[in-house]
């Protein structure tokens, strides 16, 4: 079978000006000039101790006969469950 030449693209030249790059733009912020995430929010988070978490995680793995291979599942299931009850 015979080799088909490569098809080449010929376009007109432009001539290009080298243009600044923009700058990225800020967070967003509230009109008020606070930070976009509440801060309830973040409260919360501080409330909750990685110790509450690891006893809650453990007691899903005892109610599950402790079975092995779902730890990351029962730690954010016990992260979960604790914020809800923190807010």
């Amino acid at each position: 079978m015979a080799e088909t030449p490569k098809k080449t693209r010929t376009t007109a030249s432009k001539s290009k000006t080298a243009t600044a790059a923009k700058p990225s733009k800020p967070a967003a912020k509230k009109a008020n000039g606070a930070a976009a995430e509440p801060v309830a929010a973040r409260v919360n988070l501080l409330q909750i101790s990685e110790e509450e978490v690891a006893a809650l995680a453990h007691s899903y793995w005892q109610q599950r006969g402790y079975k092995h291979g779902h730890h990351v599942e029962d730690w954010f299931r016990a992260e979960q469950e604790l914020r809800s009850k923190a807010s």
